[in-house]
């Protein structure tokens, strides 16, 4: 790529975000398109605009977004989003002091460099301009390196207090959270698994309770076994689709008494496989013989699963928030795989068909889906290596010989040349996720959250080893292949070197992420075409439309790892090539104004988990940061510098920090402390409305809970009361 190619990208993007962000003044300030750009507000009952002056000024979000208060994104989206600013925030912190020291001194100390032969460039291209200012244009064995090891020091030094100081700032968030006086159903219970065989003569609720009651004699209040829902919840599912089609055939036919006679014309389905085969009959009176029918097989196998379908685990529930954080923590048996007790989830978060796993399922599950993930990430870089590759457009000519004419004409080239191979790469990564997501569900992980956390996890590092290392090495390999086949000896210095030579394409890549993709962000142009054209062609019920517009959250489990690369990319090449630093800068500072508007008007929290994210993420900084440590450490071994070994203790320290931060703040996000759990509440809580809310809706009942769960509440259910 040369300077010119970079610059068109580089202005070609920021213009799409222009554009893009002009849509958006234009756009949100329509009524129609409110739910597109304002629905937390309007789910909350509040009004769009409400406290904020109306205004055609393009900017006006940036100043609404700089005005608002850590204690506004709780309120609005949860502690959760508030952490993930805490990340946003500290990161473009690290950032913006590790540039106050590198760009002044790295960039004049290369410019006047004598040079470096051409093989030692940080561009595959002609971009010499670039090259002039990078770690590339010193000569080997020069002084000038110790200048590029104090700068890595700097950068390390930095980090490790910033990320302190975020820990402890997060650590406040979530026990400030858990301290709040109002009652959180989920702070009362706690999660039994591994429950061992019953004992002849009792039932699994009796087994349950009088375990329970034996160790916290005044504080145990109830128990819920868990069951077997899967038959149960299929017939929920067949129900609630009947009722939706009830409501959209009354709406339909309302519908039709206002456009054409006063009688209307009453809709028709077929009752065969998706009502497109079988005999026509009136939609609302099959569909209302359909719902009758299903409530009743619905009450039936109600009946029957609570039952004979309970299994060995349970949800126990207490009278305050100290027993019950302390019995999630506490060791109640001998073996470890019996009556393991747990802090229980938000009832939202459960993931009820992995709570009965037992504890060497779970066991074997994790090690079988690492090794298939293992396998996932080691195949997936082959395509994604060959994909770097050949969207080069000279392997393009080669291999299409048919696209030389066109890909030759230079407003073509320069576009192509541009965006390419990052567009290539951005598509091929967006596949992943959800088979990340389906892998972590797998391992027997009872709540939403903690998959999405682990899944995140490994969407992090198959990015880290597949698009940053893989896209790194894999052009390098393709085009020296040849070479490496007649000595294999050449592979290690061909490593070392291909991390300079992939800068420009990482300088794009990061470009194109911040400005293409926190434009269509902030525009919401594809949910705003898909919810008019769900409301003109498709939507006949107000909960329709309610589904066609709800925006769900903010997808921690790709939006975090996605940050986590670019934050991985930056940190390696920092030195390297000290230019990438302000496009990480523009990166993490546009993110956080794009998104402190998304969370604070668009996005609805589909969980809380008070922060349990953090530790996750400060993780996977710390491994970019200890891999570019390493990083250096090999480049410095090429420049072929003497006193390379000084650079040998930052990865040492990273390690005993990594250590020491999760000896002392870790434990507290595994488990709540006993002295957050211990303050008073404001008011007693209703321990009937904590236990139902556990209760998952395929087996609710109008009839009442208490006649639903008389099989399956404990006996102390019958005479518990309100606390």
């Amino acid at each position: 790529m040369d300077f010119a190619s970079f610059l068109t990208s580089l202005g070609t993007s920021f213009v799409i975000f222009l554009v893009l962000m002009f849509l958006f003044t234009w756009l949100s300030r329509r009524p129609g398109n409110y739910v597109i750009y304002y629905p937390n507000r309007i789910l909350k009952g509040l009004d769009p605009y409400e406290g904020i002056r109306l205004t055609r000024n393009p900017f006006s979000w940036i100043s609404e977004s700089l005005a608002s208060t850590e204690a506004d994104v709780i309120n609005m989206s949860g502690v959760d989003s508030a952490v993930y600013f805490v990340f946003l925030t500290t990161v473009l912190g690290i950032l913006v002091f590790a540039g106050l020291l590198v760009l002044p001194v790295l960039l004049p100390i290369a410019s006047t460099a004598p040079g470096e032969k051409a093989d030692n460039t940080t561009s595959e291209g002609s971009f010499n301009d670039i090259d002039n200012l990078s770690m590339g244009h010193i000569q080997l064995k020069s002084p000038r390196l110790w200048a590029y090891a104090v700068a890595t020091y700097w950068i390390s030094f930095v980090a490790y207090c910033l990320l302190w100081k975020a820990y402890k700032h997060v650590s406040d968030l979530r026990a400030a959270a858990l301290m709040s006086p109002d009652a959180k159903p989920e702070q009362f219970a706690a999660l039994v698994r591994d429950i061992p065989p019953v004992p002849e003569g009792q039932t699994r609720k009796e087994q349950v309770d009088s375990y329970f009651k034996a160790i916290y004699p005044d504080t145990f209040y109830r128990s819920m076994v868990v069951t077997d829902n899967k038959k149960v919840n299929k017939i929920y599912e067949e129900l609630k689709g009947y009722q939706k089609k009830l409501e959209r055939a009354e709406a339909i036919y309302a519908e039709s008494k206002q456009t054409s006679s006063p009688e209307g014309t009453r809709p028709t389905t077929k009752t065969g496989f998706l009502g497109l085969i079988g005999n026509k009959v009136d939609a609302i009176e099959f569909y209302d013989e359909k719902v009758k029918e299903l409530i009743l097989k619905l009450e039936a196998e109600q009946k029957v699963t609570i039952k004979e379908k309970q299994q060995c685990s349970a949800l126990v529930f207490f009278t305050n928030r100290v027993t019950a954080s302390s019995a999630a923590q506490s060791l109640h048996s001998t073996l470890v795989d019996t009556w393991k007790v747990t802090d229980a989830p938000e009832p939202r978060q459960l993931i009820w068909t992995n709570l009965p796993k037992k504890f060497y399922v779970r066991e074997i599950r994790q090690y079988v889906i690492y090794f298939i993930v293992f396998l996932t990430i080691f195949f997936y870089m082959v395509p994604i290596g060959f994909i770097s590759a050949l969207t080069t457009l000279d392997n393009l000519k080669k291999l299409l010989p048919f696209l030389k004419p066109v890909v030759d004409q230079k407003a073509i080239k320069t576009v192509l040349q541009a965006y390419l191979p990052q567009l290539a790469l951005i598509i091929f990564m967006a596949l992943l996720p959800k088979l990340l997501l389906f892998l972590s569900k797998l391992e027997g992980i009872p709540e939403k959250s903690h998959v999405e956390r682990a899944a995140s996890g490994k969407y992090f590092y198959f990015s880290v080893l597949n698009v940053f290392i893989g896209v790194t090495i894999g052009s390098t390999l393709f085009n020296t292949l040849k070479d490496i086949q007649k000595d294999t000896s050449s592979i290690i210095p061909l490593l070392a070197r291909s991390l300079p030579k992939s800068a420009t394409f990482f300088l794009t890549f990061v470009a194109l992420k911040f400005f293409v993709g926190y434009g269509l962000e902030l525009s919401r142009i594809v949910p705003l075409i898909i919810y008019h054209l769900k409301k003109k062609y498709l939507c006949k019920t107000e909960a329709e439309l309610k589904e066609a517009w709800a925006p769900g959250d903010l997808g921690y489990a790709t939006r975090a790892p996605g940050d986590l690369l670019i934050l991985t990319i930056v940190f390696c090449y920092s030195v390297i090539a000290p230019l990438i630093i302000p496009f990480g800068v523009v990166y993490f500072g546009l993110g956080w104004l794009v998104l402190r508007n998304q969370v604070l008007k668009v996005y609805i929290p589909s969980y809380e988990s008070y922060g349990r994210m953090w530790p996750h993420m400060y993780k996977r900084i710390m491994a970019a940061l200890i891999l570019f440590q390493a990083t250096m450490l090999g480049y410095f071994i090429v420049k072929k510098f003497y006193y390379t070994p000084i650079l040998i203790p930052l990865p040492i320290l990273s390690l005993i920090f990594a250590f020491v931060c999760q000896k002392k703040f870790y434990r507290f996000f595994q488990s709540t402390a006993l002295e957050v759990a211990s303050p008073e509440l404001k008011e007693n809580p209703n321990m009937e409305g904590v236990f139902r809310s556990f209760i998952p809706l395929c087996l609710s009942s109008e009839k009442g809970d208490e006649y639903q769960f008389e099989d399956a509440l404990s006996q102390v259910s019958r005479t518990g009361s309100t606390v």
